[in-house]
């Protein structure tokens, strides 16, 4: 396990040294942490236990990266799985509508910069895709919680690595 920390540790920090770069942009897609699932009706619910604990362990692993932005879509589920990241940079958490994050003006607004992007199981994957422009990842699975996708996009490429933490 140390191994593996250590390793993500390494990877998330090179990439982070790069982003600092402003032709260079690296975004952090994750999907909100575990929610409270006793009430199926509830299509808006908060984090569980698990999940709070999980949220909190992603500020951890995000811990050396200095963020420009978080982008969270409207949910209590998103908002707290992003807000201890965000307390710990200093950033206000900004919405985003998933079918419209990958516009034209978004693109714009943090080209050079380093952005975390919290979503859903089905949003953060399709989103991913279409930045790189190829359907690579499916959607994940109800009980996964732990990818973290990272996409560093340059003049000339598009480098994506899944990490499964």
């Amino acid at each position: 396990m140390k191994n593996i920390a250590f390793f993500l540790f390494i990877a998330l920090y090179s990439l982070n040294i790069q982003s600092q770069n402003s032709d260079i942009t690296t975004y952090y897609f994750i999907r909100h942490a575990e929610k409270v699932t006793k009430d199926k009706t509830n299509n808006n619910p908060e984090l569980s236990k698990k999940g709070n604990k999980r949220a909190k362990e992603w500020s951890e692993i995000f811990e050396n990266i200095k963020f420009d932005a978080i982008y969270s879509t409207n949910y209590f589920r998103t908002l707290q799985t992003a807000q201890p990241t965000a307390r710990k940079n200093n950033l206000e958490i900004q919405f985003y509508n998933p079918r419209e994050l990958v516009s034209p003006d978004f693109q714009v607004k943090t080209k050079g910069k380093t952005i975390l992007v919290v979503g859903h199981s089905n949003t953060t994957p399709a989103i991913v895709n279409k930045i790189l422009n190829n359907n690579k990842y499916s959607t994940i699975k109800e009980n996964v919680y732990g990818n973290l996708y990272i996409v560093t996009l340059t003049k000339t490429d598009k480098i994506d690595i899944l990490l499964k933490i």
